[in-house]
């Protein structure tokens, strides 16, 4: 007979579920940190000072539940109206909400491969069908995204981990002959050349998701917006929780998309050091696939070269990220750091290399 401490009482998909598992995160402070794509510059003073008025006796009232003034920033920014937007703890809290929104046990998710991971396990804690379409292997989208009855296609655009980028004409015509959702996850557009946001108009059935991140230095405050019509939205609002965004997180991303010179220079700076990275790569002899993010994805000669250089680099304190699977195991993916960072990075790389 089963004992009480052997019954099982998870749903039998997340029992047999892995989980995401986020990249590694020392908190010593003594590693040089290319592995989880953070910018490595301070976010806007504006932010800071926005941050300080905001750490006073409101904290014992319970943030606006609408993140209205959020929302209001961010159409101003981007040329949409607030009822167009959408506020989550990160873009990860919103692809969850849209997950909740739209796809019911046994309905169809798709999503291309290799790409986020975390649309993987969002997908079987719905208890969903996976529709896995491999990319191409210049990662080019192949036709057979446009899956019939799919409930929520997903495309990181630029990728991850490739940096590749589909261009914004290929995503209109993907999301055309969709009849479900599609959701073009955007988090590292602001290192790219150009962008969906503005296929919103275009197509009811598309979602833009951003996030504060990466280009906005603000990792730590986890926040991040969804542009689509309003029917979505209204409908997507049932379902986040009640104060889902704290009030420090709503002031720092209005404090940060009122600073657009910061934000500017920043990407501006990093995009100079990637394209310095990737000539450097190169010359190192690794193939570098083209990037338009803040990080750039390298492939080895196999996969234990690949494992050998992310151990040898961790044992010099330097983090880049390494994958344990399939089509990623002979590759790496290196966040674009300061000059100085990069600078260490490629010199004990080309001692690795000989």
């Amino acid at each position: 007979m089963e004992t009480k401490t052997q019954q099982k009482y998870f749903r039998k998909n997340i029992d047999k579920m892995n989980g995401y598992v986020p990249g590694e995160q020392p908190q010593d402070g003594q590693y040089i940190k290319l592995n989880t794509n953070e910018n490595p510059y301070p976010p806007s003073q504006k932010v800071i000072a926005a941050l300080k008025d905001e750490v006073s006796e409101k904290l014992r009232l319970y943030p606006d539940p609408g993140a209205t003034s959020a929302r209001e920033k961010v159409a101003e920014v981007f040329g949409t109206r607030p009822e167009r937007v959408m506020i989550g703890n990160g873009s990860d809290e919103l692809l969850t909400i849209i997950i909740r929104s739209f796809v019911g046990e046994g309905k169809k998710v798709v999503y291309p491969y290799p790409s986020y991971l975390l649309y993987k396990t969002l997908s079987e804690i719905q208890d969903a069908e996976e529709c896995v379409i491999d990319f191409l292997e210049d990662y080019t989208l192949p036709g057979e995204v446009v899956v019939e009855g799919a409930a929520v296609t997903f495309i990181c655009n630029p990728n991850s981990p490739s940096g590749t980028m589909i261009p914004v004409d290929e995503v209109s015509g993907v999301a055309g002959k969709i009849e479900g959702i599609v959701v073009v996850d955007e988090a590292y557009v602001d290192f790219a050349d150009d962008n969906c946001m503005r296929l919103v108009d275009k197509h009811p059935n598309l979602i833009v998701l951003r996030t504060l991140s990466k280009s906005y230095s603000l990792a730590g405050m986890r926040l991040g917006f969804a542009v689509a019509h309003e029917s979505l939205i209204n409908g997507m609002m049932k379902v986040k929780d009640s104060y889902n965004v704290d009030r420090l997180s709503m002031a720092s991303a209005v404090a940060a998309l009122g600073d657009q010179e910061t934000f500017r220079e920043n990407v501006a700076r990093i995009k100079k050091t990637r394209g310095r990275l990737i000539d450097s790569l190169k010359k190192l002899g690794f193939f570098v696939y083209p990037s338009q993010a803040n990080f750039v994805m390298i492939r080895c000669r196999n996969a234990d070269k690949a494992r050998e250089i992310y151990q040898e680099l961790r044992k010099r304190k330097i983090l880049i990220r390494y994958f344990e699977q399939p089509r990623l195991d002979d590759c790496l993916r290196i966040t674009v750091g300061t000059d100085e960072e990069i600078d260490a990075l490629l010199d004990n790389l080309a001692e690795i290399r000989t």
